[in-house]
């Protein structure tokens, strides 16, 4: 087959973004060029003076795919469900919502396709954006199915058989060790877990420590003692999901230590949270012997993390010889006021709507997993930096092992031009048809995502290819890739009223939208003489933690927007301490959990009671507090919290104990909560709306600074700059969201984006009906211009009077969440 000559391109779909040729075509040109430069040599020669005429084009880079080349064995790209609940809400979304998002994580020529995933062996905990429940919540009392872990392993498997699994502790149930988890316990406590999931017919392949805090050696040489013992010498150890390569170190230095690993695994090896352009490991651990694996690294937005996704997958392997990449996390199936709330390659905020989105870096994952397998080897001779440059991209080729097959995967997120690739394959790889495809990283376009291009058919097993400034490619032999089409309902909000008696669930299950977040909440068979089920407190002591802040259980529900509202539950202490009912619950600090936007009311055994404030900041305030008649313990009470703009009013037993005025939080979710190692028992749930849930004016409220949408210094001018400020209801605080999408202020100014562009200014203006001037108000909180896609931002996070609104990305930060009052 003719390719097209390089210099008279025939267009593909998506423009000239990529041009093909044969070396001989490539040869061709190449004497054309010649032939000109010496004409014009003559000329020159024969004028006596000096002419300027065009340089030659740029050499091309040459890169030989040498089927024979070195090169160590990849072991796969995947993701991390865990490091703290941000699986959850994905168990609860409705069919086919559900199975479609599964789709696209790892059914291959799908989506994502993901080759490993690391789960969470849960403990209790919060590990980041939630807590996952311990299969051991007490010694010896081992049940295999709590939570949604083994659900989502199964799920995986279910789609891609050959897809490899690991498990990893963030923190562990009190009991391990009295607190010491570099102890035997632990060591029976995971040998549990592996038996729990043989139980489920799962193989785990690997098995970790302590996620990032540090490692025992001689813990581990007895772990791979025991895991030996007992059936598990199949399970490769992984040491020590840290930051750093000192493992390597360690196993070089203490023989016994490096016999009983086999993967030295290491995080944010690029930088936490980098553009991911250098990833080296270090001499020690390239020299050890071992695998080795970026076992974890992301937390970026599961669009925006995408140009980082793609030189990490590459640059891993390229700079430090490593040959598995873990993101962290898998998506984000958590409500927006959640730390992380869009990591991941995917986000499933709101399981009532189906509501899900696949990101780009879904799509920048699947050039690499949907084109190799776990078992194919790097070929060294044929992975690199384009022209030697870190700035033109990166390419990393890679071969079956059983066939001729092979793929190469480019990327040129920092490219500045387009750039001429020239392709030799030798050493046994197939030399027929190469299939190409593309992503553009640089548009917001989702058609221009994983696009399958025109084939390429090799001369003698050569042909060249020009590729475009951020981009990433794939060039493969392989058949089956292919790009899923199942689409998402639109956002919607969780309706009121909403109540649940428990009585559906499976002993052992999250209740429908309960997410944990400290401690761990399940349904189990109601106490104190009530038949049915209930939803139980089961952390009897304080955990052995991951986080530095030492938060209380605490479990959250409902829709982030909602605002003025009853909730009541029945109540039953087991033992002495206090049970909560949390109202208008808002963000929370992943470090320190305990510090959570929202109000309480507190009951305790003998019968006092509070109604409380608490911020991000921890700024606990009591507001109200007295005493009712004891509740005791193994008796059932009723316990009810109402909020109504700005007058909170509690009850216990359908008499009011107290009623207080605050406006600290104007909207936000429900839950439960206990004292630390408080056990308890809730039930029949109940969130009753009360009128004045929506007005069309009023304030809208920063949810990440609790101030103010303001016009700066009550202007009325056009272009007054719109800014962040305390909330004290003047008319520059006061906006109206009209029919036509506009938010007014004073009657006759409109919320205006300067531009359509990332970092433009947001000010007032005489309403025109432009585009700029409309906005469409989402179901998460946030605020979008209908002219630019973007998000209404405070400008750098900041919560400070003052700090400045434009347009950004949209990112999932608190800063770009709004309450409309």
């Amino acid at each position: 087959m003719h390719q097209p000559l390089t210099g008279d391109p025939t267009p593909t779909a998506e423009g000239n973004d990529i041009l093909m040729t044969t070396r001989e075509d490539d040869r061709s040109n190449g004497r054309r060029r010649r032939g000109w430069a010496a004409v014009a040599s003559l000329l020159l020669a024969l004028a006596g003076a000096l002419i300027a005429y065009p340089a030659p084009a740029q050499a091309a880079t040459a890169i030989t795919i040498n089927g024979s080349s070195g090169g160590r064995t990849f072991d796969g790209v995947g993701a991390i469900s865990g490091g703290g609940g941000n699986s959850r809400l994905l168990y609860d979304y409705p069919e086919p919502q559900r199975s479609d998002i599964l789709d696209y994580l790892f059914k291959p020529g799908y989506g994502a396709a993901m080759q490993i995933m690391k789960v969470e062996i849960g403990g209790d905990t919060n590990s980041t954006s939630g807590a996952e429940p311990s299969h051991e919540h007490t010694r010896g009392a081992v049940n295999c199915d709590r939570g949604y872990e083994w659900w989502m392993m199964a799920q995986a498997k279910a789609r891609n058989p050959n897809i490899k699994l690991v498990g990893l502790s963030w923190g562990a149930p009190g009991w391990i060790g009295n607190g010491n988890f570099w102890s035997n316990d632990s060591i029976d406590y995971l040998i549990a877990w592996l038996g729990c999931a043989t139980s489920h017919g799962l193989t785990i392949d690997y098995l970790g420590g302590w996620n990032e805090r540090g490692r025992d050696l001689t813990w581990y040489k007895n772990l791979r003692s025991a895991l030996n013992a007992r059936g598990y010498a199949g399970v490769k150890i992984v040491a020590s999901d840290d930051f750093g390569w000192g493992s390597a170190d360690d196993a070089l230095r203490d023989p016994a230590f490096g016999a009983a690993i086999s993967v030295v695994g290491s995080h944010y090896v690029c930088g936490y949270r980098s553009a991911q352009t250098s990833c080296p490991s270090s001499a020690n651990a390239v020299n050890s012997g071992k695998t080795l694996w970026a076992s974890e690294n992301g937390s970026d937005d599961y669009n925006a993390g995408a140009p980082a996704l793609a030189r990490g997958i590459n640059r891993d392997y390229i700079d430090g010889k490593m040959t598995a990449y873990l993101n962290w996390p898998v998506l984000a199936a958590i409500t927006p006021n959640i730390p992380w709330a869009t990591t991941g390659v995917a986000v499933a905020p709101q399981p009532w709507s189906g509501y899900y989105a696949i990101g780009m870096s879904a799509w920048v994952m699947a050039h690499t997993t949907q084109f190799t397998a776990p078992g194919w080897r790097y070929l060294d001779g044929a992975s690199g930096y384009l022209g030697g440059n870190r700035n033109n991209g990166s390419y990393v080729s890679l071969r079956s092992p059983t066939t001729g097959d092979y793929s190469t995967v480019i990327e040129t997120m920092d490219a500045g031009s387009a750039q001429d690739l020239q392709f030799s394959v030798t050493g046994g790889l197939s030399t027929g048809t190469v299939r190409v495809w593309s992503t553009n990283v640089r548009s917001s376009n989702p058609a221009d995502r994983f696009v399958r291009r025109a084939d390429i058919t090799p001369s003698n097993g050569s042909y060249t290819l020009t590729v475009q400034p951020g981009y990433v490619y794939s060039i493969t032999t392989t058949t089956g890739a292919g790009k899923g089409t199942a689409t998402s309902p639109a956002q919607g909000g969780l309706a009121l009223p909403y109540a649940d008696g428990f009585d559906s669930y499976q002993t052992g299950r999250p209740a429908k939208y309960l997410s944990d977040h400290q401690g761990s909440f399940e349904v189990v068979p109601c106490g104190g003489g009530r038949t049915g089920q209930c939803v139980r407190q089961m952390s009897e002591q304080a955990p052995i933690f991951w986080t530095s802040g030492h938060a209380e259980a605490f479990t959250l529900l409902g829709d982030v927007n909602w605002r003025n509202y009853t909730v009541s539950t029945d109540v039953m202490l087991e033992k002495s301490g206090y049970a909560q009912l949390v109202g208008r619950a808002g963000n929370y600090n992943h470090d320190g959990p305990q510090n959570l936007n929202a109000y309480y009311l507190r009951v305790a055994d003998n019968g006092s009671w509070s109604i409380r404030s608490n911020t991000t900041a921890g700024n606990q305030r009591t507001l109200a507090s007295g005493t009712t008649a004891a509740l005791g313990t193994g008796r059932w009470h009723k316990l009810a919290l109402t909020l109504n703009g700005s007058t909170l009013t509690a009850a216990v037993d359908g008499v009011t104990v107290g009623s207080v005025s605050d406006s600290a939080w104007v909207a936000g979710q429900i839950g439960y909560a206990t004292g630390q190692g408080v056990t308890a028992q809730f039930d029949n749930l109940s969130v009753t709306p009360l009128g004045g849930s929506t007005t069309p004016t009023g304030e809208i409220r920063g949810a990440g600074s609790n101030r103010c949408l303001d016009v700066n210094a009550q202007s009325q001018s056009d272009g007054a700059t719109v800014q962040i400020w305390d909330c004290n209801g003047g008319a520059n605080q006061r906006w109206t969201a009209t029919s036509s999408n506009q938010l007014t202020v004073y009657g006759t100014k409109c919320l205006d984006a300067a531009s359509a562009s990332a970092g433009a200014q947001v000010r007032i203006w005489s309403c025109t009906g432009g585009a700029n001037q409309q906005w469409r108000i989402n179901a998460d909180g946030t605020i979008t211009g209908v002219q630019s896609g973007l998000c209404l931002d405070v400008t750098g996070a900041g919560t400070a009077n003052g700090t400045t609104v434009g347009l950004w990305t949209c990112n999932g930060g608190s800063n770009q969440r709004w309450i409309r009052a």
